[in-house]
Parts: C-alpha cells; structure tokens; sequence
C-alpha cells in the first residue's frame, strides 16, 4: 500500500516508477500538470539529460498550455499560459547563492501559478520546504530508461502522490 497512517495523519511514502523513454516521462509529467494546483512548487533534479525539461514539458500539457515547453537555461525563467501560470526556472547557471538570492524568486515561488524548478540543489535553502522533490536517474540496463523517484515534502505533496497513484495504475502506458 502506498500510505502508511501516522497518528491522525497519512505520510506517503517516495513513489518510484520506471519511464522507458521520453513519452512516458512527458505522460507522467502530464498527469501532474492535472493535479497541479496554484502554489505547487516541483523540484526537478538529476543529470543532463536524464528528462527533467521533457518532465517539464508534459507539466506544460497538462496544464492545458499551448506552447511548448523549452529549457529556460539561458533565460532562467520562462512562463507558460493554460489553467495555471507554470514558471519553469532553471539554476544551471548559477554558481553562488547570492546570485540565486538576489534573482526575487519569490515572486514566481508564492504566485498563482505553479513553479517547476530545475538544478534546485543549487539553492535549495532558498526554495519551499513544501514542495515535491523529484529525482530522475539514468537506469544502467538501458539507453532510454530512467528511475523517476517522487518524493513529497508536506501534506499538500502526499495528497498529490495519493491522487497520482490510482491515474498511473489506470493508465496502461505503466506496467
């Protein structure tokens, strides 16, 4: 089972799920954009190239966004319109927390949209303690495989993954 009860309240344990290549990443990243809600704060790390802008791109779907989502490396930010603002930041670049400090994330972070932030780890202690910390892995056995860990951090997040766990089992994409 995937929630464990504490007391009066449920902690959900970190959910892992194997994508097998770039459209099931995009279709996971989709089914979070669904249950999105204003506030949501997605921490995406890992790699380069281990999925995180195509993750962020099926956010953008799910969303009901109609541009495409592209890596904000170079621009750090980017925003997209559907039925919430997603703002896709991206500290790659960034080297010291200052310049992470002085960028006013907050914002982005405390705003009616959604953030999506990429290389987090770089300014984590700026970031929500709330938030969904998501890690993707490259899986040695294959090229295209990745290991997609979702770890919720708060309430809000645990409700997120018991909301996400039945659309995946009812979705024959996951085996």
């Amino acid at each position: 089972m995937l929630a464990i009860e504490v007391g009066s309240t449920f902690e959900v344990k970190p959910l892992k799920i194997n994508s097998y290549d770039s459209e099931q990443t995009q279709l996971l990243g989709s089914h979070l954009g669904k249950l999105a809600q204003k506030g949501d704060v997605f921490l995406l790390m890992g790699d380069l190239g281990t999925g995180k802008t195509c993750l962020t791109q099926g956010i953008t779907q799910g969303l009901g966004a109609k541009e495409p989502a592209l890596s904000p490396s170079f621009v750090i930010v980017r925003q997209y319109h559907g039925r919430l603002p997603l703002y896709h930041i991206d500290l790659y670049r960034l080297d010291h927390i200052e310049e992470i400090a002085n960028l006013g994330l907050d914002e982005y972070l405390y705003s009616d949209g959604i953030c999506v932030v990429e290389w987090p780890e770089k300014g984590l202690q700026l970031l929500p303690e709330s938030n969904l910390l998501i890690k993707l892995s490259y899986a040695p056995e294959c090229e295209t495989k990745r290991i997609i860990h979702l770890e919720p951090k708060g309430e809000r997040y645990s409700e997120l993954i018991r909301q996400l766990k039945p659309a995946l089992d009812t979705d024959r994409t996951w085996n």
